[in-house]
């Protein structure tokens, strides 16, 4: 593989603009390895002018601006004070933004009068150069001993990662899996390594998992993760696996990735590792186990019917939805030419259960970060990217609210996007999950305040989303029934600009946790009731940790 310093698909740009965005983006690009370039304004180098417009000062030292908050969230950060710095600073951005394991943002903060200064730079110095990718193999004894452990495992299976999509190890992946009969698991990056129906595949994992990875992994005694970072919501707060003799075995580009959970570090290319894994133990004649390929067609066959169950969830309240009836409306439309864009609250993780994906082009939530307000802006990415797929975006109407202005720009670039708000009044995820901790109140809802009582549990407010999208150019529908919104999602597929529609949903249609659990901790000392009863399961519910390593 191959990259160039002149390649814009890959390295983006963005405007600091005094805005809070960059910091988020910053954060989702690091956490989900994408090479992203942050070249921001800075305050005057030479200090003579201050405070400027917008300046945050510190008491401190004079040289901390706002720029300073994308330290921790950049892979390499610099502040330019002479032209002549970029010398060094540039080569070494490009190092950390071409690398296949310490990529993420890059940030060089560029302060206002440094900015126009004018400086000789040596010739080969602003040549295109081409920074070549490697795939680093993995190590010879390592993979004999990793050989060894599988061909002995009777209930192994591989966690996929989004390493598998970096890789371009989709095809390995599906060899593998059928050579040696090892089901695999989806995390929300690596969703689509294998498609939907693939009879290896056992769908998603963790909390935000289903019913046939859940208790497939329970008793696994062998766990290949492939580029995967073995999150809290893929392990369900490491509740997932419970087989004490369980073993971990890494397979990633990042060391520290791949040692996790004290597993055999194989510090290397996915696609290359695995197969020169099958190689391996093709040699030592490992192959399928049938009792194994039984019980997996056992779990894909009742894990198919669960997800047809929870697609048809209806509303008992007339004129709503239900969040999986438009998720299984919009997987419908997209068919195979089309991407799904989410990000926050509830729905990435309804979406890593119903949404039937037949290849990772198919998939596109960003969920290392839970960037509110990414939906539509990164959706105008994926767009631009590739012209050819159509785009849906599921976006909540909170984060509608705070991020909404790409609707504009899409039109501007001729980009048409199917944004679908999914109204819940509020924010219903996290109120869903104060709830759940024992917690009884509304500030999480779009509610007015009562006159009588000053609490937030009046009127749901009469927030005009369609006529908010209108007045940016899209063109808008509303719907409240499947037909109407099948109707409204066929006919943005056609349309030649960015397409709003507007979905009240029923929030008390939730899917299930399929036999996982998330660790948020309960207050352990309280005096409501309900906070106690939250607590009490908390603590059976802890029980169920395990520590590896």
């Amino acid at each position: 593989m191959e990259a160039s310093a002149h390649a814009g698909a890959r390295l983006h740009d963005v405007d600091w603009s005094g805005r809070d965005e960059p910091r988020h983006g910053a954060a989702g690009a690091t956490i989900n390895r994408l090479p992203v370039l942050l070249l921001p304004g800075d305050v005057f180098a030479s200090r003579r002018i201050r405070p400027v417009l917008q300046q945050l000062e510190s008491p401190v030292a004079q040289g901390i601006s706002v720029n300073d908050t994308l330290r921790p969230v950049s892979r390499y950060w610099d502040r330019i004070e002479r032209p002549e710095q970029l010398l060094a600073a540039l080569p070494e951005a490009m190092r950390v933004l071409t690398s296949v394991s310490e990529t993420g943002a890059v940030t060089l903060a560029l302060p206002q009068d440094t900015q126009v200064e004018t400086v000789d730079y040596p010739a080969e110095f602003l040549q295109p150069r081409v920074w070549r990718i490697p795939r680093p193999e993995p190590e010879a004894a390592l993979l004999d001993a990793v050989a060894q452990l599988a061909a002995a495992a009777h209930q192994p299976m591989i966690v996929a990662g989004g390493g598998v999509r970096y890789s371009e190890a989709e095809e390995e992946l599906d060899a593998f899996a059928r050579a040696f009969s090892v089901p695999v698991a989806e995390t929300q990056a690596g969703k689509g390594s294998l498609a939907w129906d693939h009879p290896w595949n056992l769908g998603p994992i963790g909390a935000t998992g289903g019913l046939a990875a859940n208790r497939y992994a329970a008793a696994a005694d062998l766990v290949i993760e492939v580029g995967a970072r073995l999150a809290d919501f893929t392990t369900a707060s490491w509740t997932a696996w419970q087989n004490p003799d369980l073993q971990f075995v890494g397979i990633n580009v990042a060391e520290a990735d791949a040692a996790r959970a004290g597993a055999i570090a194989l510090v290397a290319d996915a696609r290359q590792t695995l197969r020169a894994l099958r190689r391996r133990l093709a040699e030592v004649g490992a192959g399928g186990d049938r009792s194994r390929m039984d019980e997996v067609a056992r779990l894909h066959v009742e894990w198919r019917a669960e997800v047809d169950r929870q697609r048809c969830r209806q509303s008992a309240e007339p004129g709503r939805l239900t969040q999986p009836q438009v998720i299984a409306a919009v997987n419908d439309a997209a068919g195979t030419k089309g991407t799904v864009v989410c990000a926050a609250g509830s729905m990435p993780g309804d979406l890593h259960k119903l949404w039937r994906a037949q290849s990772p082009d198919d998939y596109h939530v960003e969920y290392g970060y839970s960037c509110m307000g990414y939906e539509i802006a990164g959706a105008l990415g994926v767009k631009i990217a590739d012209p050819s797929r159509d785009v849906f975006v599921l976006v909540g109407d909170g984060s509608y609210l705070m991020m909404n202005s790409e609707i504009t720009t899409s039109i501007q670039e001729g980009a048409p996007l199917t944004i679908v708000v999914v109204d819940s009044h509020g924010f219903a995820s996290i109120g869903a999950l104060a709830r759940s901790m024992g917690g009884r109140n509304n500030f999480n809802e779009l509610r007015a305040r009562d006159p009588q009582t000053g609490r937030l549990d009046g009127p749901y407010l009469p927030v005009d989303f369609a006529g908010h999208a209108a007045s940016m150019g899209a063109t808008v529908r509303q719907a409240a029934t499947e037909p109407e919104l099948a109707a409204a999602l066929a006919d943005a597929r056609q349309a030649d600009r960015t397409n709003v529609i507007v979905v009240e949903v029923d929030t008390s249609e939730q899917v299930p946790g399929h036999e996982s659990w998330w660790d948020v901790p309960v207050a352990e000392e309280s005096e409501s009731p309900t906070v106690k009863a939250a607590r009490e399961k908390y603590e059976e519910a802890r029980v169920a940790e395990r520590w590896h390593g």
